[in-house]
């Protein structure tokens, strides 16, 4: 049964997207099973993901509302290697609509469920927001990635999402704890003292929490959704594409499934 892990973190623009993606690619070069969910309005991962947002005819809006099987939604573009679950601008409508439906933080959960079987993992792309949305991730997810950058402000941010992490596992979730909270390094500028810094702090406080793959800032990474491709795949021999394949193979090993 597959692993579920949730790529969060309220602060936007910190990579959170890129590392879904690449992680998803970095897996399923591995030669393990994976599903990407997209649950971010942006549709960023469903972009980079060679999918096109804007020809959707069915999205995992339908899926959460109950509207549409997760099995008849999710896609396998021609360009990857594993599974998406697309999203669009409609997801924004679908906190909103599901405020009144029963279970409505474990919509998610319930989805995933039908196809757990099929995966070794499932990665969920949220939003930047602690959100309706991001509350069925956690609500279904046995742990939490947090990509950050070693600066100043996202520490202030990572306390905030730390307490809706335990909220999670004290009254909706214990299984997140399963895995629990992973912080990844990421845009890291080893050149920058503020950085270095930042990260001796990770490491002091966080211990093993802290994946010891540092993502490095890296321009091909950025060009790479341009394409419609993850940078592992858009230029595999790129520091950025090497250093998310480690971060994979870290990865599966804390996991046991190397």
């Amino acid at each position: 049964m597959a692993a579920v892990l949730c790529i969060a973190n309220q602060k936007g623009g910190v990579g959170k997207t890129t590392t879904a993606v690449n992680l998803a690619s970095s897996l399923a070069h591995l030669k393990k099973r994976v599903l990407l969910v997209d649950l971010d309005p942006q549709g960023n991962a469903t972009m980079g993901s060679g999918v096109s947002k804007l020809d959707l005819e069915r999205s995992v809006y339908e899926v959460l509302l109950g509207l549409a099987d997760i099995k008849d939604v999710r896609q396998r573009p021609t360009v990857i290697q594993f599974d998406i679950l697309p999203a669009n601008r409609e997801l924004s409508a679908a906190e909103v609509e599901m405020v009144n439906l029963e279970r409505r933080n474990k919509r998610l959960k319930e989805a995933l469920d039908e196809v757990k079987e099929e995966y070794d993992l499932i990665l969920i792309d949220c939003p930047p927001a602690l959100s309706l949305l991001t509350l069925n991730a956690f609500c279904a997810a046995d742990g939490v990635i947090i990509p950050m950058q070693c600066e100043y402000f996202a520490l202030e941010g990572l306390s905030d999402l730390l307490n809706t992490v335990r909220h999670v596992h004290s009254n909706m979730n214990a299984s997140i704890n399963n895995i629990g909270l992973l912080l990844l390094r990421v845009m890291f500028d080893k050149r920058v003292t503020l950085s270095l810094h930042v990260s001796e702090q990770l490491e002091k406080h966080f211990g093993k929490r802290v994946l010891k793959t540092v993502i490095p800032r890296n321009v091909r990474m950025a060009e790479a959704p341009s394409y419609g491709l993850p940078g592992v795949d858009f230029d595999p021999s790129s520091k950025g594409a090497k250093a998310y394949m480690e971060c994979a193979k870290e990865l599966l090993a804390s996991l046991k499934m190397a």
